[in-house]
């Protein structure tokens, strides 16, 4: 089953390797698309860190099925490809204790 991600770029120039701690208010003030689960408004993605972060802890999100999964899996992997993060693995079942996406912070 293909799924067409729905997750887009930020509308301002945002530093791609800059990494920030969202406040509520930023976080309030992003639109659905800024998230990788846009119906439930988890997993923001609005930098590479942010990217990193989602696809290290996808698999701690509960209470989602897994067309929402798929979902979000394919918004990861295309704010990845805008943000240049590597993502290794091939589709969300992938993603787990053991990620083989490289993460920096864990380096």
């Amino acid at each position: 089953m293909t799924v067409h991600a729905t997750w887009r770029a930020p509308d301002k120039d945002v530093d791609k390797n800059h990494d920030h701690r969202l406040q509520a208010s930023e976080r309030n003030d992003l639109p659905d698309s800024a998230f990788a689960l846009p119906h439930q408004r988890k997993l923001p993605v609005t930098d590479g860190g942010h990217v990193r972060a989602a696809l290290a802890r996808f698999d701690q999100v509960e209470d989602i099925s897994d067309a929402d999964r798929e979902l979000a899996f394919a918004n990861l992997r295309k704010a990845a490809r805008h943000f240049g993060v590597e993502v290794a693995e091939d589709e969300w079942r992938d993603l787990g204790r053991r990620p083989h996406t490289r993460n920096p912070a864990h380096d």
